[in-house]
């Protein structure tokens, strides 16, 4: 409690320098309004720059003919720079939208450097040029929202998606192609959130978007600025959020048109010296503590939520920020020692603080995500109480187990109390993600929950004119399973990365000198759900109604469930949650006849989801017609109990028809 106290009273004292020093948070990350580059009322230009490491700063591009030193910048304190240039005479556009501009760096040792503003708002790569090119964007019709923001939704179901990945054919898909292809079939499948990834400008596709070199364009290589907006505003107009994947634990080593050495210094927005790099990632580390670079991330979020009205953010490489070692060779056990000491970057957490804090008033129905695979406490706790903020974080450990289990045991040896604890293994009143698998295990070097279950059969075995082999349908039913259970017991939300709720063959690999620079693996086949003679059809609509029942039911949104049932020997798995009874058999060969299961009321219940049903590709061996009676019988530890066959590898989930929804 002292530590936390200590925390908060760090990010109070850097909220109130703010309040004295910048007339508050809400002027304070509104630095694009001058930083950068901007055509005034007057028709002239006003332009503005922090690099405390110049020597001068000037301004070029196609308006003056690149002469580097024909526009100088004014020096001003604290580093600052400024420059305005006067309309023209004939108050024609000094600087037309779409024309090149660079800023020009003069070193403390002589250097000329040609960089690109840290605020550009759009950047381009051209023909085979090895650098991107920096295109002052200033269109005359910007982009109008025409609908609303949804409403923050209870239960967070969400869909983890790539604009470029997201078309069968081997080329980078288009911010259009996903509005028009993709968000109906988000929809369709029940999800009510996307996790947009790799928008931030990033030189290097191959980074997944992990490696930014421009902080407040979006990615080019998909669209313009304005096509980004019609997508968000797009699945705002069916319902669902939209939230960005922003990274801002780390930047690119690019300077040619990245941040790093931006001013002619290894500082400047990174901390300079071995402190300022990730040895692991090969990227420069911001330096929290200084005012600028807090102005330049704040002002960041704020951009994406105001300018493209983005619904929050998914925080990319918190367990880097949070430590001085970064996570590197770190295994938590949970110990609070390893999260309360020096090893904590104190400033790296009082920024996220700050960000949390901007983000929900700004937006109060703004929701944010950690990426922390530590575990640290009161992450998600609120800032009040000395929390970090945020609303929820990812159960990274919930993937791994399903890989472990996959990889090193036989079905048989499977251990029902270790998938239980797993997946209930979270803090009390912090809300967790749960998912059985996302980018991370889709990426080439590891193997989806699907390849790992069916693997090569998948390229012979998957119509439904050929048999169905013993690993096919092992593969389709644990599939089903997996995804059921961590959706149930797993955490307050769920998460799919795109393709893998149908099983999608093959990992993920992007265009790179070690594959021919091909795109044959960079690329999403949602065609072979539509195809009705292949069994990929048969895992989306299990993903479908899934999803569409916990829309009508609400169990992520639902106290954690009660446990009845984790019988080893059985391998039955049976809990209980909003109101519904979720029975697991992972047998792979016993089913059980009239298997008494506990319940907390009686009744009569039916069953409301089956993974046996013929359209989820099962064995149909239930009949959905049946009543089960739950009576007043004591059964491990609930008041009542009901008797229900089970076959063998089956999910079911039974819903009291007693109970008024």
């Amino acid at each position: 409690k002292n530590l936390a106290k200590v925390r908060y009273k760090q990010f109070s004292q850097i909220l109130n320098s703010i309040g004295e020093n910048e007339g508050g948070i809400d002027k304070f990350s509104r630095g694009y309004e001058s930083f950068g580059v901007h055509r005034c009322a007057d028709g002239g230009l006003y332009c503005k720059e922090w690099a405390p490491g110049a020597e001068g700063v000037f301004l070029t591009g196609d308006f003056n003919g690149w002469n580097p030193f024909s526009y100088p910048y004014k020096k001003l304190d604290y580093g600052k720079w400024e420059l305005y240039i006067p309309p023209k005479q004939n108050k024609s556009v000094l600087v037309p939208h779409g024309s090149k501009l660079k800023v020009v760096i003069t070193s403390k040792s002589g250097e000329t450097l040609y960089r690109i503003s840290p605020w550009a708002k759009y950047v381009v790569r051209e023909g085979a040029n090895v650098n991107y090119d920096w295109l002052h964007w200033d269109p005359e019709h910007s982009y109008e929202f025409k609908h609303s923001r949804p409403k923050k939704p209870r239960s967070l179901r969400i869909y983890e998606s790539h604009v470029g990945i997201s078309s069968h054919e081997g080329k980078v898909a288009s911010y259009k192609h996903f509005t028009c292809n993709v968000l109906p079939r988000i929809k369709d499948l029940g999800y009510n959130c996307i996790q947009l990834m790799a928008i931030m400008e990033h030189a290097y596709y191959a980074s997944f978007g992990y490696q930014i070199t421009s902080f407040f364009a979006a990615s080019s290589r998909y669209g313009t600025p304005e096509e980004l907006k019609e997508l968000v505003d797009t699945a705002h107009s069916m319902g669902i959020i939209v939230l960005l994947d922003v990274v801002h634990s780390h930047a690119s080593k690019n300077s040619a048109d990245g941040l790093n050495m931006f001013d002619g210094t290894d500082s400047c927005y990174f901390h300079s010296g071995p402190r300022g790099t990730h040895d692991l990632w090969d990227s420069r580390l911001f330096a929290y503590s200084s005012w600028e670079v807090l102005r330049f991330l704040l002002s960041n979020i704020r951009w994406w939520l105001e300018e493209y009205r983005f619904d929050g953010f998914r925080f990319d490489g918190v367990t880097s920020m949070l430590y001085h070692h970064h996570g590197m060779g770190q295994s938590f056990s949970g110990d609070y020692s390893e999260y309360f000491g020096l090893q904590v970057d104190e400033d790296a957490l009082t920024y996220l603080m700050l960000a949390n804090h901007l983000v929900h008033t700004l937006c109060p129905d703004s929701i944010t995500i950690a990426e922390d695979v530590s575990g640290m406490p009161a992450l998600c706790s609120p800032i009040s109480q000395g929390g970090g903020g945020f609303d929820y974080r990812l159960a990274m450990a919930i993937p791994d187990k399903w890989i472990q289990l996959l990889k090193e045991f036989k079905d048989e040896d499977w251990n029902m109390g270790d998938i239980v604890y797993t997946l209930t293994n979270r803090r009390y009143l912090e809300k967790c993600i749960a998912y059985a698998e996302s980018h991370d295990q889709a990426l080439v070097g590891d193997k989806t929950v699907a390849f790992w279950l069916m693997d090569a059969e998948m390229y012979t075995n998957m119509s439904v004119l050929t048999p169905f082999t013993p690993v096919i349908d092992r593969g389709i039913q644990l599939h089903k399973m997996i995804r059921l259970i961590t959706h149930g017991l797993g955490g307050e939300g769920y998460l799919n990365f795109m393709g893998n709720e149908f099983g999608h063959p093959e990992w993920l690999d992007f265009p790179r000198k070690g594959n021919n620079e091909s795109y044959h693996y960079a690329r999403r086949q949602f065609h072979l759900t539509d195809d009705d003679l292949l069994r990929y059809k048969f895992l989306n609509n299990f993903d479908r109604d899934m999803n569409r029942l916990e829309e009508r039911c609400g169990w992520l949104s639902a106290p954690q469930a009660y446990v009845s049932e984790k019988h080893e020997g059985n391998k039955i798995i049976a809990f209980e949650r909003a109101g519904l009874l979720f029975i697991f058999n992972f047998h792979p060969s016993k089913s059980y006849t009239d298997y008494r299961v506990g319940t907390a009321l009686p009744g009569k219940f039916k069953i409301v989801l089956d993974s046996d049903a013929a359209e989820y590709g099962g064995h149909q061996r239930l009949d959905h017609s049946t009543d089960f009676f739950s009576e007043a019988f004591e059964h491990n530890g609930r008041p009542c109990s009901l008797l229900v066959y089970i076959p063998s590898r089956v999910a079911l989930i039974l819903q009291n028809v007693d109970l008024p929804n």
